[in-house]
């Protein structure tokens, strides 16, 4: 059976999942990079984005890269909002934006964009980019349509991850707690009170600083 997955979503100590003032030059806005600054170093994300090609082992291996390699296995699409794709708001007046992630996103899936705006769908290199305005359950059923079987990932913001845990549809979740305080920004968990008690959860120290935690839904 499909599962709804949420990796490597990091989280402020004071609860927030992304920063205020977001462009395009800045897509955590005044967080900068400092919610994930745990991530980029792993071999994981090294080997994902092709930052270091010509030295196959690079990156840090540990705990943090163990959380962060388990994103991609088993993964048939994703499913994220419109602010992850881009900061842009409103109607798309223009469709050359193809993402933060240039002509090689590292998704190589069926992605849905959930947008109230209409927009074509595209696809840029391996990764195919469905827009759709479409309720959590109704982006759950496309995507696990498009999933081939496989499991789909929910890639955030945190917004949308909060619309699916309110709709009980999340089966796994892994939150990275990042010792910063950002004072300002996207909660995550406002009005989820006692979301906890759905799932067994797990806490992993990392020598970086973080914290994961893992949040398994429990047997129905």
């Amino acid at each position: 059976m499909t599962k709804l997955r949420v990796h490597n979503l990091a989280v402020s100590i004071d609860g927030f999942a992304t920063g205020e003032d977001r462009t395009f030059e800045a897509p955590f806005g005044h967080a900068g990079q400092r919610l994930m600054s745990w991530f980029f170093p792993t071999h994981s994300f090294v080997s994902m984005t092709g930052h270091d090609a010509e030295a196959a082992g690079a990156g840090t291996r540990g705990v943090d890269d163990a959380f962060a390699a388990a994103t991609q296995v088993g993964i048939g699409a994703e499913i994220m909002g419109r602010g992850k794709f881009g900061p842009q708001q409103g109607p798309w007046e223009d469709e050359s934006w193809r993402g933060w992630w240039g002509e090689e996103p590292p998704f190589h899936t069926p992605v849905v964009v959930l947008t109230h705006h209409e927009r074509s769908d595209i696809a840029v290199g391996e990764t195919t980019f469905l827009f759709r305005d479409a309720s959590a359950r109704d982006a759950l059923e496309l995507a696990a349509e498009v999933a081939g079987g496989l499991d789909v990932r929910l890639g955030g913001g945190p917004t949308v991850v909060r619309e699916f845990l309110e709709a009980d549809l999340v089966d796994h979740l892994h939150i990275v707690v990042v010792p910063i305080v950002l004072g300002r920004g996207v909660r995550l968990w406002d009005g989820l009170e006692s979301v906890e008690e759905r799932f067994d959860v797990e806490t992993t120290a990392s020598p970086s600083g973080v914290v994961h935690y893992v949040f398994t839904r429990k047997a129905r």
